[in-house]
């Protein structure tokens, strides 16, 4: 007995049960055999079907694309060669496109990244969805803004003959031409679309579109260039910060942690010193005076440079944004010399273009005070006037300098002392303006502390003698500045005669002479 024989055998002794227990796990399983013709099996229909059922199973987001009517076999017309070529064609990219997307799922599997083949799959005509309404304007031939016929303007600047006479400067082409001259205008300045319509612009309207495009455009190169090349409040531009970057890369700074004060002419950030070099000493904590690049703050301040002799001549030779980078190192040069003498000042770490870096003023990225703002007692007060003074009397004596915007505001209190901060306009006393400059200097630092309450504080006239020696007698301000102006007139007529420059000015007698 076979197998099957003792299964069947088997099967009725089993009893009520489970279905798995009525059946020999060794008997061969039951098959039922489809009965097909010979005629079946090299149907074409037939294969189609199994063809499109391992598509739905393989792909079943995959939508099996409908025949159209005109392929079932009933609606054919085999008269024509383009209709059969048109349907061989679909049926081709059908089964491409089906071939493409099994590609992309063996390929793909379960990654989470894809790659598709879309862009070779072929995009018949008759399967877009565009609109046959719309007008892509790269695809039409037709400019709208000319005629249906163009005609040509002969060289004789006119055409036709009599009443029908039109010549180049006929309305009509005229307004035809300057439609079409708006594409020249700039890409930002919207002029519309005028596909489908006759427009005619005369040339009034045209020259006032024209020159509005061109006002825009220049305003918005102005826009761009303040954008790229300007400091602004707060800010730095791309290449100052370009520049902080470097020195932060370099090692010199570690951080630069932000910004601390702002000014018509400078911003100034704090930033943790970095490694000391063999040359450099670098402080713990620093100062960073970044130079506005606008040059609307240093329209008015060329006089404290143009007629120093140390830049005068180099100012003629450079660019107005070169002049900034030299108002930075006229700072350094000022504090370089203030340093020598012993007033003390930041010490100046580094300059780049108009990027200065300077020892910090205070603690912990907390600045040091602001005379005006610090609230001291009258001992303080009558001891931080005594430093001003000697400094103002340093500064002109020893480093030949005049602060010329010295006041309350530029000067720090820091440790029990007084610090100068901001000599980037300071001249020598033999600037053409230089006592006239003092002047106004010892007004500023009369004028503080007298409100201050230092008894001991002099007038201006009397501390303008104390610190340039000149000793001066007039008994009002008027006369007194007079002799300020003449004792400048006469140094500059020396200077222009000779070609040199006074080290020190005097009442008695002509002044002593010493050359560059």
């Amino acid at each position: 007995m076979d197998s099957v024989g003792v299964a069947a055998a088997a099967a009725p002794d089993a009893g009520p049960g489970p279905a798995w227990q009525s059946k020999c796990p060794w008997g061969a399983p039951n098959t039922t055999s489809i009965s097909c013709s010979l005629a079946d099996v090299m149907s074409e229909q037939l294969a189609k079907e199994l063809q499109l059922e391992e598509e739905n199973a393989a792909f079943p987001e995959v939508v099996a694309v409908a025949e159209g009517p005109f392929i079932t076999g009933e609606n054919i017309d085999t008269s024509s060669d383009l209709m059969l070529a048109q349907m061989l064609q679909m049926e081709f990219d059908r089964e491409y496109d089906a071939q493409l997307r099994r590609e992309e799922k063996k390929i793909n599997g379960d990654s989470k990244v894809s790659i598709s083949f879309e862009n070779y799959r072929k995009v018949h005509p008759y399967d877009s969805d565009s609109s046959e309404d719309e007008v892509d304007w790269q695809d039409t031939r037709h400019d709208p803004y000319r005629a249906d016929k163009p005609t040509t303007t002969p060289r004789r600047g006119f055409i036709g003959k009599g009443k029908d006479i039109t010549t180049k400067h006929d309305e009509v082409v005229c307004g035809r031409k300057n439609t079409a001259r708006m594409e020249n205008f700039a890409p930002e300045f919207q002029v519309g679309d005028g596909i489908g319509m006759d427009l005619k612009l005369s040339n009034q309207v045209f020259n006032a579109l024209k020159q509005h495009a061109y006002s825009e455009e220049r305003r918005s190169a102005r826009l761009h260039e303040k954008k790229e090349h300007s400091t602004a409040e707060k800010a730095v531009d791309p290449k100052t910060r370009l520049l902080l970057y470097k020195m932060v890369n370099a090692g010199m700074l570690e951080t630069i942690t932000g910004c601390i004060s702002t000014g018509k002419e400078s911003v100034v950030f704090h930033a943790y010193g970095g490694n000391a070099t063999e040359d450099k000493v670098i402080p713990p904590e620093c100062a960073i005076k970044v130079f506005k690049t606008t040059l609307n703050e240093f329209k008015n301040r060329d006089k404290y440079i143009k007629d120093d002799y140390r830049f005068k001549d180099r100012f003629s030779k450079l660019n107005p944004r070169k002049i900034i980078r030299m108002w930075a190192e006229k700072e350094m040069h000022n504090l370089t010399r203030m340093q020598n003498a012993g007033i003390p000042c930041p010490q100046v770490v580094i300059l780049k273009k108009h990027v200065l870096v300077m020892s910090f003023i205070g603690k912990d990225q907390i600045p040091a005070p602001k005379l005006k703002d610090v609230t001291l007692g009258s001992e303080d007060m009558k001891k931080a006037y005594y430093q001003t003074l000697n400094m103002m009397q340093q500064l002109y004596r020893e480093c030949n300098l005049v602060h010329a915007d010295l006041s309350e505001y530029n000067m720090l209190w820091h440790d029990g002392k007084v610090w100068l901060i901001d000599v980037s306009q300071s001249v020598e006393p033999t600037h053409p303006h230089g006592l006239e400059f003092l002047f106004r200097d010892c007004r500023n630092v009369a004028q503080f502390f007298q409100k201050g309450g230092v008894a001991e504080a002099l007038n201006e006239r009397e501390l303008f003698n104390a610190v340039s020696g000149l000793n001066i007698t007039a008994d009002n301000e008027v006369d007194f500045q007079a002799e300020i102006e003449a004792l400048e007139k006469m140094n500059e007529d020396h200077v222009q005669n000779h070609g040199k420059k006074l080290s020190t000015f005097s009442s008695d007698g002509d002044p002593p002479i010493y050359d560059e």
